[in-house]
């Protein structure tokens, strides 16, 4: 369960000069044309030989409609590479990309989403609409057509020889020199899919793909599944016009997974060979990777239980396997993607939690540990880059400030692991993007008073260009509610059990702290999501203040980006000590001044859906209203990897389970609610709501319903998202009346 409210943002920091007029936010601009923070830019990249920056950028007329871009180092120019509509005009895609969109959250954009580059930094690998275009860095404007009909997961070999992609539920690949396709597996239909991820490897694993190439194009090691046994959910998609029966796979807690094969294949030949998971059939296989020299697969494997990580490497000649790292927890392993073979020696990086934090281990390949190579009271969020030459290994992390993401570069051979060297300077929120090298990397930062600016920096963190300045002068999309930008405060309150939580809060415009005002609540409270972070972008929350509310949100334990005392308080109990949490931050609201205790309100959506409906059950004597938007009312209707991380199987925590449920609280409902779900949804099933609608109809307990025909779990598209933050607004207006 992954659901975050972004901004698709470029700009640069906010100047003091006033635009000629000052205008509040209103949802129509929040929600229209063009994006407010300036250009939106994602999917950055350095090209392989670091003389350009490529990059997806939104149209001034749709923001939403993608085209490709480069950006010249050398030269500091930008041009468009790529039109998206000139290659697909009438965009149509099949179901299985839309399910891919709706996994990786990208269902609301359209145009060009993905793009690679070839090894020799002359071609770019572009799919759009089922169709698959290489186009000639030098000259972009005669794109080729190399496959079409539904093209799924493209990929250029690490070589260049070879174009690979999946259709139909079968692996192919064609040889570039000769422009030969050959289908590498035949068995994909059905239930049978070869070089895909499954469901929930998809939704909950962070899988984008089923398939890896060795690194000197000899083989393919692609992921066979077969998802028979898992029980089908049928299910009524409604829309506008019409209603369609599904019948989804859909594992839900407790219930059989699909049965995973791993296997190796020839793309020269065919030649199939599989790779023995183990006896225990039913196991997660999370991730594979080849070994630099390409001599050895390396793959992970987690328990059903996810207590258990290995991970295992296989002779790639023999199929010869040995575990060369197992790690262990009393709650639950944290997959991640930072596993990296180094070139110039037999040695891997790893991350582990093991200290209560997540650092950096060094490896040999036979699964020796080394050193460490970061360690302390902070922890890593990733691997960015790793540069032999140097002796560096790049990450993210907040190591100096848990609302921050900063860049930071550790010595590989651990000689400063417990001082790492920051490498971006400005406080508040850095995405970078490195080249391969580790040479150069794109920063993308912000702040709440600073739309994103992304520029161009050497590895020790100079200047070398503005990929996007995007000056906020009297032309820029916000200039005309600058004005009106209202500051962002951050603190911290304690749990229970003492552990620091992190608020934020904005006070409505013309802010009298001699008066009491209404709080809007906004609430994530899951885990792997931070709702609290400084950073640009929280529209809703600033259009809220500016309406007369104190806009305010706070993450509980159990929160991304913390230590483990922090995110396993939630095991085998979710709904408990996050309840508790935000409760101690409505509690602290109580004792502002300035607050009406009388008028706060919650919204939340999906893991803050179910927030919501927990917090008016528990406290509707302190909280006076509620919106909760696709929620989670049943853990035991939610799927396998995601519920059973934290709360076990069903048979195993059949109290936990019901205790976790909306519906053992649901008696204490009493403040007015509002209930939102999209009639198409297939990751927070709407059998949840009509569930909590029976619930509620049993009892007698009024409430109000919107549902949205057609919308899936984030009701993408710019009508649907106005529409339901519009109801948002309506209902707390109703019940909370701000001033």
């Amino acid at each position: 369960m992954r659901f975050h409210l972004t901004s698709l943002a470029t700009a640069v920091a906010m100047t003091a000069t006033l635009p000629v007029s000052a205008e509040r936010l209103t949802l129509d601009r929040i929600h229209g044309d063009p994006a407010l923070a300036g250009a939106a830019v994602r999917g950055m990249k350095v090209s392989p030989d670091g003389a350009r920056v490529t990059f997806l950028r939104g149209r001034d007329d749709n923001q939403f409609q993608q085209d490709l871009w480069e950006f010249n180092i050398k030269a500091k120019t930008a041009r468009r590479l790529v039109d998206s509509q000139r290659l697909a005009p009438d965009e149509k895609l099949s179901d299985a990309e839309k399910a891919r969109r709706e996994r990786e959250r990208t269902a609301s954009l359209k145009g060009i989403l993905s793009y690679s580059w070839s090894p020799d930094g002359k071609q770019l690998l572009v799919p759009i609409a089922g169709d698959l275009y290489l186009i000639d860095a030098a000259r972009p404007d005669a794109p080729r057509l190399v496959a079409s009909g539904n093209v799924l997961d493209p990929k250029i070999s690490p070589m260049g020889r070879y174009l690979s992609f999946v259709r139909n539920q079968n692996l192919v690949v064609i040889e570039l020199a000769t422009g030969q396709e050959r289908q590498l597996t035949t068995d994909g239909a059905g239930t049978v899919h070869n070089g895909e991820a499954e469901f929930i490897a998809q939704e909950e694993m962070g899988q984008r793909t089923g398939y890896y190439w060795a690194p000197d194009d000899s083989a393919i090691a692609y992921k066979r599944y077969d998802e028979a046994q898992v029980p089908v959910a049928r299910r009524f998609e409604i829309y506008a016009d019409r209603t369609d029966v599904v019948e989804q796979r859909y594992p839900a807690a407790g219930d059989p997974n699909a049965t995973v094969q791993l296997r190796i294949v020839s793309p020269a030949t065919g030649e199939q060979r599989e790779v023995d998971l183990g006896a225990d059939k039913d196991i997660y296989l999370v991730r594979a990777d080849w070994s630099a020299n390409g001599k050895a697969l390396y793959y992970q494997r987690q328990t059903r239980d996810q207590k258990t990580l290995e991970l295992v490497a296989v002779d790639a000649a023999t199929l010869r396997q040995r575990t060369v790292v197992t790690e262990k927890a009393d709650t639950w392993t944290t997959i991640h993607d930072d596993l990296r073979f180094l070139r110039g020696r037999d040695a891997f990086i790893w991350s582990s939690e093991r200290s209560g934090r997540n650092h950096l281990y060094l490896y040999s390949l036979d699964g020796k540990l080394l050193h460490p190579i970061s360690k302390g009271d902070w922890g890593v969020d990733n691997v960015l880059a790793v540069d032999e030459k140097a002796g560096r290994v790049y990450v993210a992390a907040n190591r100096d400030a848990v609302i921050d993401k900063q860049t930071y570069a550790l010595a590989l051979d651990g000689g400063t692991a417990d001082q790492p060297k920051r490498i971006t300077q400005a406080d508040g929120w850095h995405e970078s993007a490195f080249s391969r090298n580790g040479e150069v990397f794109v920063d993308t930062w912000s702040s709440p008073d600073t739309p994103p600016q992304i520029s161009i920096r050497r590895a020790d963190g100079a200047m070398v260009g503005w990929l996007e300045q995007n000056a906020l002068d009297d032309k820029h999309p916000y200039a005309p509610y600058k004005a009106e930008h209202l500051p962002t405060e951050f603190g911290t309150i304690k749990a229970q059990d003492g552990q620091t939580l992190h608020y934020a809060l904005i006070k409505p415009r013309g802010f009298d702290a001699s008066k009491r005002y209404p709080v809007y609540l906004s609430t994530y409270g899951g885990p792997h999501a931070q709702h609290v972070g400084r950073k640009w972008g929280n529209y809703f929350d600033q259009y809220m203040a500016q309406q007369g509310y104190l806009a305010f949100r706070l993450d509980n334990r159990g929160s991304w980006r913390r230590e483990r005392a922090f995110t396993d308080a939630i095991h085998k109990r979710l709904g408990e000590v996050e309840v508790q949490d935000q409760l101690a931050g409505v509690e602290w609201l109580g004792r502002q001044s300035y607050v009406d205790p009388k008028r706060i309100g919650v919204f939340g959506w999906s893991y803050g859906g179910f927030m919501t409906l927990r917090l008016l059950a528990q406290a509707s004597d302190k909280i006076a209203m509620g919106v909760s938007v696709a929620p989670v009312t049943d853990w035991k209707l939610y799927d396998t990897h995601y519920t059973e991380r934290f709360m076990g199987k069903p048979a195993d925590n059949a109290e936990g389970y019901r205790q976790s449920s909306v519906f053992a609280h649901v008696d204490g409902l009493k403040s007015p609610l509002l209930l939102v779900h999209g009639m198409a949804d297939d990751n927070v099933l709407f059998t949840n709501t009509t569930r909590m609608i029976d619930a509620l109809v049993n009892r007698n307990v009024q409430f109000e319903l919107m549902t949205y025909p057609g919308a899936k779990h984030g009701m993408s598209g710019k009508a649907s998202q106005r529409h339901v933050y519009g109801t948002i607004e309506s209902f707390f207006k109703k019940h909370l009346k701000p001033e």
